[in-house]
């Protein structure tokens, strides 16, 4: 049966942005404009303008872009990478298949983002960067984790895959470390119809590589090749159709950040929940990827908040570490466990109208009253 409230309602955005999109796509079929034409050069130029960075390449994937930061920073076999495990398989898998050895690290209860506390400890002479990841649309503790990152001469590497338009202390997202990765997956805060991503970063050197690898191992305009690479371009119609998109991100985000104060105001009586810091909390500027919060009933909760037309998202049930494929056992994360038991995000986008968000709300109270 079709949700009452769905988790996200893509038909509900393209009949929003018809007109545009659909401008978008008759422009580029009938012009013929398919690969790394102006379009892509157009939304690079954008997004790097939006967060304050010298470069920015487009990718057909967050995950690509997060291999292709680490093999253009030159990590490898024998490197070891500091991430963590409550995050999507690609982040870890960006540093299996560059031949380097992931170590993972818990994150805080919080914020579920990585625990700085635990960071230097996992330190080693072989350790060469940090992937920390900005979950949910807030930015990890980035003063004290850069800070580190000096110490030690380690490169840094952000996966803002969930965190495009946040900040912290008036820094966006992107702008910190040596490379970030975005995705522009269709669920994201800017999505596409399919997949696409980018790589920001500030140095030329590095951006210069991946404009390489992204097309084979090609340099635009030359004829001699740099090396062997990859087929990670983002084609040229998403790039037409987010950056359609993109200059809407900022109301958008604006209006993720009124359900998270709506859910936040109408959840606060439910003690048996677990909320995420609320909307305004000083240093930080969260965009609201998602709406997370915790339940120790929770497949209970689950079950009749999709009884009651609720369409919600679990992620990661099994963490990383208890996957038997990966081979990650011999890291020990209670509270990365802990979470995994727990978390569950509600409908979360910026079409959402307050009486559903409301209607969600009534459901958890009446789960909680029953």
């Amino acid at each position: 049966m079709p949700y009452k409230v769905p988790f996200v309602d893509y038909p509900c955005q393209y009949r929003n942005l018809k007109q545009e999109l659909d401008a978008a796509f008759t422009g580029i079929m009938s012009g013929g404009n398919f690969i790394l034409r102006e379009h892509v050069r157009r939304f690079e130029d954008n997004v790097a303008s939006f967060l304050g960075v010298k470069h920015a390449v487009g990718l057909n994937s967050g995950t690509d872009a997060l291999l292709l930061s680490l093999l253009a920073l030159g990590i490898g076999r024998g490197d070891e990478v500091i991430t963590v495990a409550h995050t999507f398989l690609a982040t870890v898998g960006a540093i299996v298949n560059c031949g380097a050895t992931p170590v993972l690290i818990d994150v805080s209860a919080a914020d579920h983002n990585m625990d700085i506390s635990q960071l230097e400890a996992a330190i080693t002479k072989r350790t060469k960067a940090i992937i920390p990841v900005h979950l949910n649309g807030r930015i990890c503790d980035m003063d004290p984790l850069m800070a580190i990152a000096r110490k030690h001469r380690l490169l840094v590497v952000e996966d803002a895959a969930q965190a495009l338009g946040a900040s912290y202390n008036g820094k966006k997202a992107g702008s910190f470390g040596d490379t970030s990765c975005y995705s522009f997956y269709p669920a994201k805060i800017l999505g596409t119809a399919g997949d696409g991503g980018m790589l920001t970063t500030n140095d030329d050197t590095t951006a210069e590589k991946v404009r390489a690898l992204r097309d084979n191992g090609r340099v635009m305009g030359q004829d001699e090749v740099v090396g062997y690479g990859f087929n990670s371009r983002l084609d040229n119609l998403h790039a037409a159709l987010l950056d359609v998109k993109f200059k809407h991100v900022p109301r958008w985000i604006e209006r993720r950040r009124q359900i998270a104060a709506r859910y936040q105001k109408g959840l606060a009586g439910i003690s048996q929940l677990r909320l995420p810091p609320p909307p305004e909390n000083g240093k930080y500027y969260d965009a609201y990827q998602n709406y997370v919060i915790r339940s120790s009933e929770r497949d209970r909760l689950v079950k009749y908040l999709k009884d009651s037309g609720v369409e919600i998202l679990v992620s990661w049930p099994i963490p990383m570490n208890r996957q038997k494929a990966l081979n990650l056992s011999h890291f020990r994360l209670p509270e990365t466990e802990r979470i995994s038991a727990e978390v569950l995000s509600l409908p979360m986008y910026p079409e959402l109208a307050d009486d559903k968000v409301d209607y969600v709300i009534d459901v958890l109270h009446n789960f909680h009253r029953k």
